[in-house]
């Protein structure tokens, strides 16, 4: 279905899940709940486990995107996998973590209750490890990760997801390849065996004024690497706002036989490191991507609110949806 709704119009994705949060300025004990009073190490900061411990603001902050003209909702999950949640001892907890959180999204839309179509993107953040790069200078053949480890700790994220009732998965922010490789493997392995499988959204991240990736890759080397998997879009998302991030989006729109995302952040962080750009400055901005026919799917990243969204939106409505010369060869 989703398919056929990106072919018509451009769909919004969500703003920032942790910026939202933030404004609940929540305790060590909020964090926790009844449940985990007892854990033994400190979970503030832990913000995907608020989809156990407090479930009613994670889908009040949904709904307040879908008020704000959101088609995309992402899952509470940036950071569920067993690798990112071993930091709080959490490890145990990543497939409860993404069912919970896809159900979530899920039951946010059905109060919602709106006249098109709504989705659920399983979120899969990049995890706290790279395979491709050695945390120790001093030993640069070392890795905190490998391939096999990643895929599975994915394939368990997308079990959760889907079993949630995710309608996609989005492999989101990804600063190296091979963790993106080894997601869509992990993810591959799970659609074989379910007999049944979500489209994929793809969004990387472009970590300087380089242009490349942190695992040292141009956009156009980005796509390619990871062309061979069956993708619905690709983009970029993260590090940059929406008047750095332009060129880079405009080398995949030029390139990619796929649909194109966007969801840049709110501006480039001030010195205290908090986004401050207004959503009146924001859609300026990204309403070149929609006037140059750049995108199919746009939203925000860090420091965007309902606000941001709710501007985004009413751009989008204005304008029609990229076609590729794929799509243009179809027609």
């Amino acid at each position: 279905m989703i398919q056929k709704d990106l072919e018509n119009r451009i769909l919004v994705l969500d703003g920032a899940m942790g910026t939202m949060i933030q404004k609940h300025k929540l305790s060590e004990d909020d964090f926790r709940g009844p449940r985990f009073a007892s854990h033994p190490v400190d979970v503030k900061g832990n913000n995907d486990l608020l989809s156990l411990t407090q479930p009613e603001i994670i889908k009040d902050i949904h709904l307040q995107y879908l008020a704000a003209g959101a088609d995309i909702l992402e899952t509470n999950t940036f950071s569920s996998t067993s690798i990112a949640q071993a930091d709080y001892e959490m490890g145990h907890l990543a497939y409860e973590l993404n069912k919970a959180s896809a159900e979530l999204a899920k039951k946010a839309i059905e109060e919602f209750n709106s006249d098109q179509p709504k989705y659920v993107a399983g979120a899969l953040g990049p995890t706290n490890r790279t395979a491709s790069i050695s945390p120790d200078v001093t030993r640069p053949g070392y890795r905190a990760v490998h391939f096999d480890e990643l895929a599975l700790a994915y394939k368990e994220q997308a079990s959760g997801l889907m079993d949630g009732g995710a309608d996609l998965l989005l492999i989101e922010t990804i600063f190296d390849t091979l963790n993106a490789k080894a997601a869509i493997y992990g993810i591959m392995e799970l659609f074989e065996e379910k007999g049944h499988e979500l489209p994929i959204m793809i969004s990387g991240t472009i970590t300087d004024a380089s242009g490349r990736t942190l695992s040292g890759q141009t956009v156009e080397a980005f796509l390619i690497s990871l062309s061979h998997a069956p993708i619905l879009s690709i983009g970029l998302n993260c590090a940059l706002g929406a008047e750095q991030l332009k060129e880079y989006i405009r080398v995949l729109a030029q390139k990619a036989p796929h649909f194109i995302s966007a969801y840049p952040n709110a501006g480039l962080p001030n010195e205290f490191g908090e986004y401050d750009q207004s959503p009146e400055d924001m859609a300026a901005q990204l309403n070149s991507y929609l006037a140059d026919g750049l995108v199919n799917i746009i939203g925000g990243c860090c420091g965007t609110t309902p606000d941001h969204i709710q501007k985004i939106a009413d751009l989008a409505h204005s304008y029609t949806p990229r076609v590729s010369a794929v799509q243009e060869g179809v027609q």
